[in-house]
């Protein structure tokens, strides 16, 4: 079952779960980032290291963000993959927490 990044990311951006994924399956988007399914092994080593819990094992995704499933399914097929930390948008506190983000999502 693979880990699934949710909406609280969207203009977020932080990366520290990159780092720990030892499959390399994250991709980074203008303003989000996706886990590849398909690579993501279930270890669990990067949901602790989100510091604002947008990382879900796939059954466990929050009601109302089931939808994050396929779309980190699609664009982990578009977008390159990230496998070090940047540092996060200057506004990413900002952002924080906010609902409805989806429709500022950067493609």
């Amino acid at each position: 079952m693979p880990f699934v990044v949710t909406e609280n990311c969207i203009k977020c951006k932080y990366t520290d779960c990159v780092e720990v994924c030892p499959v390399d399956c994250f991709h980074e988007g203008p303003n989000f980032l996706v886990i590849d399914p398909d690579e993501c092994i279930d270890c669990t080593l990067c949901e602790p290291e989100c510091p604002i819990n947008a990382i879900y094992p796939e059954d466990d995704v929050p009601a109302g963000q089931e939808h994050f499933v396929a779309l980190n399914a699609e664009l982990s097929r578009d977008w390159p993959v990230i496998t070090t930390r940047k540092e996060p948008p200057a506004d990413a506190k900002d952002w924080e927490g906010k609902p409805d983000k989806l429709p500022l999502l950067e493609r």
